[in-house]
């Protein structure tokens, strides 16, 4: 049985339109799209999922470690040189526990691709982190896209 057929122990990913094995990672992973593109209005054309960092166009020809982000959200027009930019990197974990682990990953992750936003996700939620100050601050939601790219044109996020 290949990837793309259904079973007890696939889940289907309609960002990538595929049908992937269930572990409790991608179950936490496929739950946050269904909230991102159903209740934030996240554009699923805008999202990425398991993106190797050296697949990113415009980073292409910057050497990047051979890392994948979990998700990562993109935004049209909020960087000058570059028609989409990463608006938001989320990486996924089974367990609440991995949180700190998480945000390490994360931020490694981010400090080459410059995201303007953070979060972590895991099976009872999310935890959202912006820099304001130089202060990573966190939310325990995630806000919508509409409110991130609002956020964006304030140059805070509040």
């Amino acid at each position: 049985m290949g990837l793309s057929t259904p079973s007890r122990d696939r889940i289907y990913d309609e960002v990538r339109n595929l049908w992937v094995v269930a572990t409790p990672e991608e179950v936490v992973r496929q739950n946050l799209l269904k909230k991102m593109i159903y209740e934030l209005s996240y554009p699923r054309e805008l999202i990425s999922v398991e993106k190797a960092l050296s697949e990113i166009p415009f980073f292409a020809s910057i050497p990047a470690p051979m890392r994948r982000i979990d998700v990562a959200c993109f935004a049209p027009k909020i960087h000058p040189k570059h028609a989409l930019y990463p608006l938001l990197l989320i990486e996924c974990k089974e367990d609440r526990r991995e949180a700190e682990k998480a945000w390490q990953q994360v931020q490694g992750y981010n400090s080459f691709l410059k995201a303007c936003f953070l979060a972590v996700a895991y099976p009872e939620g999310e935890l959202f982190g912006f820099l304001e100050g130089g202060e990573l601050r966190l939310l325990s939601h995630l806000p919508s896209y509409l409110q991130l790219m609002q956020a964006i044109g304030h140059g805070k996020y509040s």
